[in-house]
């Protein structure tokens, strides 16, 4: 049997403007440094002892052609001044023994800083759920953390967000942002 767990794990983020939308959408990949390679969706776990490397040290490792297993959130629009964004969010426990989550998020009207923090609430919510923490899905952002941060067993939460507004002149605007894992 292969052994697909991810051990290293790198977040990247693109936006591209074209006349035509796949070609936009190639361009946010070639701002990510991924458009070489054949990506392949895969659901939102942060595999356990696996190492959040930086984007440099990730793109390092990968030859083109290669296939990569990622979690990616992309958003598209051709309405000028249109705000879209693309966030992943992560959540990662204390024991790295255990795994973690991911979240995709694609939003119009907010800004990266808010499709972020949503992003990286979901994956948070999932993980605490995941390991039998309490929360109150009603409570802002700030008190689930302070929440969360008192049962000390989350060690991180994060995100990768890219957010534009639309082209001024109607052209197709994408914005993408993943995590890649590294097998």
């Amino acid at each position: 049997m292969i052994d697909l767990v991810a051990k290293k794990l790198f977040l990247t983020r693109g936006k591209g403007v074209h006349e035509d939308r796949l070609t936009s959408f190639e361009y946010a990949l070639r701002e990510a440094g991924i458009a070489g390679t054949n990506l392949v969706l895969i659901s939102s776990i942060f595999p356990p002892k696996a190492k959040l490397v930086s984007k440099n040290e990730g793109l390092a490792e990968i030859k083109p052609g290669q296939i990569l297993f990622t979690i990616y959130s992309k958003n598209q629009t051709n309405e000028p001044h249109r705000m879209c964004a693309a966030s992943v969010g992560l959540a990662r426990p204390k024991d790295s023994s255990r795994y973690g989550y991911l979240s995709e998020y694609e939003s119009f009207g907010q800004t990266a800083s808010q499709a972020g923090d949503y992003a990286e609430d979901v994956a948070a919510q999932m993980l605490a759920s995941s390991l039998g923490i309490p929360f109150d899905v009603d409570k802002n952002w700030d008190e689930k953390r302070q929440q969360w941060s008192i049962s000390g067993q989350i060690y991180n939460t994060h995100n990768i967000t890219q957010a534009a507004r639309g082209d001024k002149d109607g052209r197709w605007t994408t914005v993408f942002a993943a995590a890649v894992l590294l097998i």
